[in-house]
């Protein structure tokens, strides 16, 4: 009903329906009398059809409410209904589970993380039991019965002895002010398999127990390979054929991902090649239990994208600047000097033009020192190993727009740029973001041969450091390996307290190359603590 309408129409509404109720009851019982070869009478019937209830509605103290008074005011928690003889209690807007789901994969040690969906409740309010099946002692035809698992909360990490048994969710929902809704459950599919044993960042984890002090900020850059890419043939046959098939599907790399990413404590996480789903259905509902928000810019065109998470207790946000570098190119006035100098490329221009590439912008600000914000940028540039000219293109885009937004939008705030820039420190990206200039005669504007020359001399106004320097390689397959990926931090406003260390090279080549049963991804995360100067 409309919340402006007046209760009297409501009430009369509700007798109405009652009445046809208890007319439908009434027919069936005349039904039943006449089969049985007796004769319901006329005064029967009229009696049925009027047979309309008194509905009236008393509020909590136990005054009737009086007609003319709007539905949103009149009907509120603890009132009660008449109809007739019965009474029915009113609940507002009682905490409701929406959604509650497990996900399809479940390993020992790896914590299990369910997707919760409510209405007028949220999941950190809500309650959860967990269950362990429990089989019948002689294997036989008997009921499967649930015994309750050691006391856990929304997150469960199933030990070794569950290892071929299902799991039962029980979660009752709850809105943080002492009021729960009806409880539902949900079963496992299939039970709990045994996990790989040693994974890749298992010595990483012991460097991040624990989230960093309140000066502090851990920032963590992963290319996550979006199923998207690991699951095609060529994939299988081509790119990984080292990899044992079960280790690239998504729901066994998912494990290993949320284990890896929980387990860094981090405040800020930047994610490249994030599928939709995988971020909706489960990265986001995994993170957001450890206390990390989570925000997701699609890809044009594409099934995946970037994503970025900050720590809840830590940063706000308070913006969000996120472009595709194709539009932003063609749009901004921003860009239109860079545009116009392309434009004398019509080979190029028409190569970046097709890019769907973009850049996530989120400007944070510290819950404890609102003078403390932070400009985080997140990006995945193109990735032919060919397309030097085209990377240059659009991060000269990116620097153009973060430089607006900490330059005009938010003056002098810090800059921490991530993602996947697909550049070694070799290349002329990775020269110009780091010194701030690239030559026009360069040799990446030729780095597809002469007829794709594209020279333009460039200049941004940042003092940008790689944060974990220049490792060996931070994406490694069969047939590559190199540096890749960066965590690029403003040096003027920013310091390095220390970098986590990356796996062994013995530990990434123990299954060949990345991917692995222990690694989810063909590249590495890099992690540093950062802290304001």
């Amino acid at each position: 009903r409309a919340q402006t309408e007046p209760l009297g129409r409501a009430l009369a509404r509700i007798a109405t329906n009652a009445a046809k109720g208890h007319g439908k009851a009434g027919k069936k019982s005349k039904k039943a009398r006449a089969d049985g070869g007796e004769a319901a009478t006329g005064e029967e019937a009229a009696a049925a059809a009027a047979a309309v209830p008194s509905v009236r509605l008393f509020s909590r103290e136990g005054a009737a409410v009086a007609e003319e008074v709007p539905n949103a005011a009149a009907w509120q928690d603890g009132a009660v209904l008449h109809i007739g003889a019965a009474r029915y209690r009113v609940e507002r807007n009682p905490p409701a589970l929406t959604e509650l789901r497990l996900p399809r994969s479940l390993l020992a040690g790896f914590p299990v993380c369910p997707k919760v969906s409510a209405e007028f409740a949220a999941p950190q309010h809500c309650l959860f039991r967990w269950f362990r099946e429990r089989r019948p002692a002689g294997g036989g035809d008997e009921a499967v019965t649930w015994v309750e698992a050691a006391a856990a909360g929304r997150v469960f990490t199933p030990p070794n002895a569950l290892v071929g048994l299902r799991l039962k969710l029980r979660c009752t929902p709850g809105d943080g002010e002492q009021r729960y809704g009806p409880a539902r459950e949900v079963e496992s599919c299939g039970p709990v398999e045994a996990g790989p044993g040693a994974c890749t960042f298992d010595a990483r984890h012991l460097y991040t127990k624990r989230v960093c002090g309140q000066g502090s900020v851990r920032a963590v850059t992963y290319n996550i390979l979006a199923d998207t890419y690991a699951q095609t043939e060529f994939s299988r046959t081509v790119l990984y054929p080292y990899c044992a098939p079960y280790a690239l599907e998504l729901d066994y790399r998912q494990n290993l991902l949320k284990k890896e990413l929980t387990g860094y404590s981090a405040d800020i996480i930047c994610l490249q090649e994030v599928d939709k789903s995988v971020f909706a259905d489960s990265l986001a509902p995994a993170l957001d239990a450890f206390g990390l928000e989570g925000l997701f810019k699609i890809k044009e065109k594409q099934h995946e994208g970037l994503a970025t998470f900050y720590r809840r207790d830590k940063f706000s946000l308070l913006s969000q600047h996120d472009i595709a570098f194709r539009e932003a190119l063609l749009a901004e006035p921003l860009h239109r000097e860079l545009c116009d100098q392309l434009a004398k490329y019509p080979a190029v221009q028409e190569k970046v033009l097709q890019r769907s590439s973009v850049l996530q912008v989120s400007v944070l600000q510290s819950t404890t020192d609102p003078s403390r914000k932070l400009c985080v940028a997140n990006t995945h540039l193109y990735w032919h190993p060919k397309g030097g000219n085209i990377r240059l293109i659009q991060i000269a885009v990116a620097l153009s727009h973060i430089k607006h937004i900490v330059y005009d939008l938010y003056p002098s705030i810090p800059v921490i740029f991530c993602g996947d820039f697909n550049s070694t420190p070799s290349s002329g990206t990775y020269s110009f973001i780091s010194s701030g200039v690239i030559a026009e005669d360069h040799e990446d504007w030729v780095s597809n041969g002469e007829e794709e020359r594209c020279s333009m001399a460039l200049s941004h106004p940042f003092k940008l450091l790689s944060a974990c320097g220049e490792p060996a390689y931070t994406n490694y397959v069969g047939g590559f390996h190199g540096c890749l990926d960066y965590i690029f931090i403003d040096k003027n406003a920013l310091e390095v307290e220390q970098v986590i260390p990356l796996p062994s090279h013995e530990e990434v080549t123990t299954h060949q190359a990345l991917p692995s049963v222990s690694h989810p991804s063909d590249h590495i995360a890099l992690i540093c603590d950062l802290k304001w100067k």
